[in-house]
């Protein structure tokens, strides 16, 4: 028999110190899906605070970083829209003068995945869901995932066929108000952003809020406390929802 097909995980920075719960939950979904699951140790940040800050010296040295770590794997997958857009939309722009990377960075660009994506354009997994049906939740949608990916159905694809009722809420596209450093720079902004994207989310059923992208996570969850609104990553509630013999 022969063995199961490998994908790479690259974690992101903010899972792996903020949000461990979200890699665990990643790896259990593309194992559930058929996959093995590998964990290139030296990777780290991908560049983006740096690139957004326009620091592109200290961004591509990470860049080239992250193309030397993972140069051997044919796939990549993150549980990140944002970090998936750093590889895939500005690596090969960034890395375009670099006669050893150029290359690279437009085929590692070419075979990293956002998880959501991954689990349903490539592997077409199709999750059984556990048992009862989870309370509802609403989706949103963040900025780098689809506007720049172009990801709006994969995610509520994916929670469809875990058995998840999406309930949309006025604007699911509409900024969370993270930005990276916008949300240090002019927190008074981002936060009003902030409450405005919970107060719709508490206008749906369930008051559950779900995002595939850990910053926007992190920013929401921040203030949530305000709204009553539970905040998730799209893994940790797909991942219950599928769980062999548990019952959401």
């Amino acid at each position: 028999m022969p063995p199961p097909p490998q994908v790479a995980l690259c974690v992101t920075c903010l899972v792996d110190q903020l949000l461990p719960e979200v890699g665990v939950a990643s790896v259990k979904l593309l194992r559930r899906a058929g996959y093995q699951v590998t964990f290139p140790a030296g990777q780290t940040c991908c560049g983006q605070p740096f690139f957004n800050s326009g620091f592109r010296d200290e961004a591509a040295r990470l860049a080239r970083h992250t193309i030397d770590t993972f140069a051997e794997y044919d796939t990549v997958v993150l549980p990140s829209g944002s970090c998936t857009s750093m590889i895939r939309r500005e690596y090969p722009h960034l890395l375009a003068g670099e006669p050893k990377y150029a290359h690279r960075a437009r085929r590692l660009a070419s075979r990293t995945f956002e998880l959501s994506e991954f689990l349903v354009q490539q592997a077409h997994w199709d999750p059984a869901p556990a048992g009862a049906a989870p309370n509802p939740i609403t989706y949103h949608d963040s900025c780098h995932m689809c506007r720049l990916l172009g990801l709006r159905q994969e995610p509520r694809t994916l929670l469809a066929q875990a058995g998840c009722p999406v309930h949309e809420m006025a604007e699911s596209d509409r900024c969370c108000g993270f930005g990276g450093l916008f949300s240090l720079r002019m927190p008074e902004v981002s936060n009003a952003m902030s409450r405005e994207k919970l107060a719709q989310a508490a206008n749906t059923p369930g008051g559950t809020l779900v995002t595939a992208d850990p910053g926007c996570l992190m920013q929401l969850r921040g203030l949530a406390g305000e709204s009553g609104v539970q905040v998730r990553h799209l893994a940790e509630v797909v991942e219950e929802a599928t769980r062999p013999g548990v019952t959401p």
